[in-house]
């Protein structure tokens, strides 16, 4: 019996690798010097996220959709990376439009991506017998049941298929129903992580994001528009604990099934804003504003089963602001007129 290929510097592809999640976990793979090819289409993901990326020989960025048949072998660009050889051994599959103020724009690209979108890359990862990860989310648990509103890995959401929003929500069970079904027929290696609430430099503006619009007002002197209303709570995750614990999960020895990445602790959003006046020392007023299908309030996550991966979120919320707010500081001419 001939013994599979262990390569030391892997072969991995990023699917929505100009995103905010995507530019740094395409990143961090590089620090760990490993062979990045980063496709995008760009519909919600931007060039500049990875423009400092694009100097290394490492990388290699391919504009492309999804939800298009591709061939990566295809590609004259990739030459060097010797597909047809070593092939690829991992796939971070991150390839989904999320838009709070655009959602409706993205609506059938983003039925697409979790459904054809995700045939096309359980098909490369078929090919190379490549060890694939799905960025789930924390909308497959629902709306936030009353009580602790904590969901664990094993408990079943419900979720309104002919909602505004359904597109996304029902897409991503339906995505972790094509992952699964593909490891019970093809005996993928698959990963699924369901991510919670997370932010950090790189989040798109003027998108109903709140923190990073939250920022940019504040350094501005205008008001903080709480868009899902003055007792909208959540739980935030700074992205480099997230891009950490994406890393743990593909890296743990077997698959057990879907795994919470997320911070425990509940947030009022009117507290964050008001930390954000006066870490800017800001003259803002924090007021209310008009909801957004896509923005709700979603479920906390019990997060046992990756802390057994020996992950726990490290960055405190003072620190991750602060980090972010020298990042807008920093971009704000350029980040204002994109």
């Amino acid at each position: 019996m001939s013994q599979e290929l262990k390569f030391t510097n892997k072969n991995i592809l990023v699917t929505g690798g100009a995103g905010f999640i995507g530019s740094h976990l395409c990143e961090q793979l590089l620090r760990d010097d490993h062979r990045v090819v980063c496709i995008d289409n760009l519909s919600t993901g931007t060039a500049s996220n990875i423009n400092a990326l694009l100097q290394n020989q490492n990388f290699r960025f391919i504009r492309l959709d999804i939800n298009e048949p591709f061939d990566l072998e295809s590609h004259a660009e990739l030459a060097t990376f010797k597909l047809p050889f070593q092939g690829i051994q991992e796939i971070y599959h991150l390839a989904c439009p999320t838009s709070i103020k655009n959602f409706d724009q993205f609506k059938v690209q983003t039925l697409l991506s979790n459904s054809l979108g995700n045939y096309h890359v359980l098909e490369i990862a078929k090919k190379y017998r490549a060890r694939v990860m799905l960025a789930s989310s924390s909308v497959v648990y629902g709306q936030r049941a009353e009580g602790s509103g904590m969901v664990e890995e094993s408990e079943m959401g419900l979720v309104n298929q002919l909602s505004q929003r359904a597109c996304y929500d029902e897409g991503k069970r339906f995505s972790e129903t094509m992952f699964e079904t593909y490891r019970q027929v093809h005996g993928l290696d698959i990963r699924i992580a369901r991510i919670f609430r997370t932010y950090g430099p790189r989040m798109p503006l003027f998108d109903g994001q709140l923190i990073p619009d939250f920022i940019l007002n504040a350094l501005d002197g205008n008001d903080l528009v709480m868009y899902g209303g003055k007792d909208f709570s959540t739980s935030l995750m700074f992205i480099s604990d997230l891009i950490d614990g994406l890393a743990r999960i593909m890296d743990a020895p077997e698959y057990t099934g879907p795994v919470n990445i997320g911070s425990d602790v509940d947030l009022n959003l009117v507290d964050v804003a008001q930390q954000i006046i006066e870490m800017t020392s800001s003259s803002s007023k924090i007021v209310d504003g008009d909801n957004f299908a896509f923005l709700s309030e979603l479920a906390l996550p019990r997060i046992t089963a990756i802390k057994d991966l020996g992950w726990f979120p490290l960055v405190r919320l003072p620190d991750g602001l602060r980090r972010t707010i020298e990042y807008m500081k920093a971009n704000k001419l350029l980040l204002t007129n994109v």
